[in-house]
């Protein structure tokens, strides 16, 4: 199983549009995980329109109408992995354990919030990855989004995804299906 995964990405407010490279990515996934602060319905309409599947929550920044549609924490099985997933995990000084203690039945916790990627690993074997944002790099060098494949309960391949400067704010029209980067 392909896994697509983003979060922060604060639409309209921080850009028009995903990245070109992001869309494509979606059209190419078997999983889409958005780990929350969508900000705007219209992105969510879209991801469960162009996804094969789509694992998602809500997030701070996500009114009425977002949380109406979508939990504040997330879970399934993808490929024989556990994944939760949730916008907010609280500070980096003791996330793993904290995370850990939460989520006990969990292989994957997906999250979001800082804008800042993370991928580390709790004991007992939680897997904690934010994917940062594809368009609101806030103090990052660069606006990011995660792959990775889930088969066999193990995640392999997960590969940070750095887009141009000015992806962020590229325009990818609603009926253009699953573009590809020019």
């Amino acid at each position: 199983m392909r896994l697509v995964l983003m979060s922060d990405t604060h639409l309209p407010k921080r850009a028009r549009d995903l990245p070109e490279q992001l869309w494509a990515a979606v059209a190419e996934a078997d999983v889409v995980v958005h780990a929350g602060d969508w900000v705007d319905v219209a992105l969510l309409d879209l991801l469960e329109a162009r996804s094969a599947r789509l694992v998602a929550c809500h997030g701070n920044n996500d009114g009425p109408a977002l949380r109406a549609r979508l939990p504040e924490i997330a879970r399934a099985e993808i490929g024989g992995v556990q994944m939760a997933v949730v916008h907010e995990t609280g500070p980096a000084a003791g996330r793993e354990r904290r995370c850990a203690d939460r989520f006990p039945d969990t292989d994957l916790l997906v999250f979001g919030h800082s804008h800042i990627p993370w991928d580390s690993v709790a004991p007992g074997g939680l897997r904690l990855l934010n994917p940062g944002s594809p368009t609101d790099r806030r103090r990052q060098p660069f606006h990011t989004y995660l792959t990775a494949t889930a088969a066999d309960g193990q995640l392999t391949d997960v590969t940070l995804h750095r887009l141009p400067a000015r992806a962020a704010g590229s325009v990818v029209r609603p009926d253009a299906g699953g573009a590809r980067p020019r």
